[in-house]
């Protein structure tokens, strides 16, 4: 990562975790590993990520891989997408014992064409708690294009979740109402895990995929 992407306000929580913690799950800024787990469970509930090509921007370690493999779910490949260099040497290793996974190094709100991987699906878990309300939206916008089935992600909805000042949360009806105008796009919600917390999928209707394919 480069000196100026050191300065960005999103990253600098991330990166004073790693000075601390290193590769370690304390630099995720998660709760728990039991909190990080009902998302990840959110997640696989609300699109069926089984033989889909996976793009895991903001992939941290690759726990969302190493879940799959716990739960028997196999992708056609994994590609992690990382800001953080400690965090994205654990994903490394992670990959290196899993076949057609990769782990890429980039920011994908400095860089949104790191999002345009080809993936069916792009999953963002936890990595879009500390984006401005802005870039929050823009963002999915360029995820959205960028996907060739669908966007899955978290957020906090509410300030139960957001007790640091690092961390932006989102009313959920606002963020609906958006994806709700994004081309073809079925949009499913899922808040039965975690008080403060919400998953969602912008799922493109299969005419909007297929003319994107052309």
């Amino acid at each position: 990562m480069s000196s100026a992407a050191t300065d960005v306000p999103y990253l600098q929580p991330y990166l004073r975790a790693a000075r601390e913690h290193g590769g370690g799950f304390g630099s995720l800024l998660w709760a728990s590993a039991k909190s990080q787990r009902a998302r990840f469970d959110a997640i696989c509930r609300i699109y069926d990520l089984k033989g889909k090509s996976i793009l895991d921007a903001g992939c941290g370690r690759a726990d969302l891989l190493s879940y799959l493999g716990d739960k028997q779910i196999r992708p056609s490949d994994y590609t992690g997408l990382e800001a953080v260099n400690a965090l994205a040497s654990e994903a490394e290793a992670v990959a290196a014992r899993q076949s057609n996974c990769r782990i890429l190094r980039g920011d994908f709100v400095r860089e949104p064409v790191r999002l345009f991987v080809g993936a069916d699906v792009i999953v963002f878990s936890g990595s879009l708690n500390t984006i401005d309300t802005p870039a929050f939206y823009e963002t999915l916008t360029r995820a959205y294009e960028a996907a060739t089935e669908a966007v899955v992600f978290n957020f906090l909805c509410s300030t139960a979740l957001a007790g640091q000042d690092y961390l932006v949360w989102h009313r959920a009806e606002h963020v609906l109402s958006f994806l709700r105008r994004l081309p073809g796009a079925e949009v499913r919600v899922l808040t039965d895990y975690l008080q403060g917390d919400c998953t969602v999928a912008a799922v493109k209707a299969p005419e909007q995929a297929d003319q994107e394919l052309r």
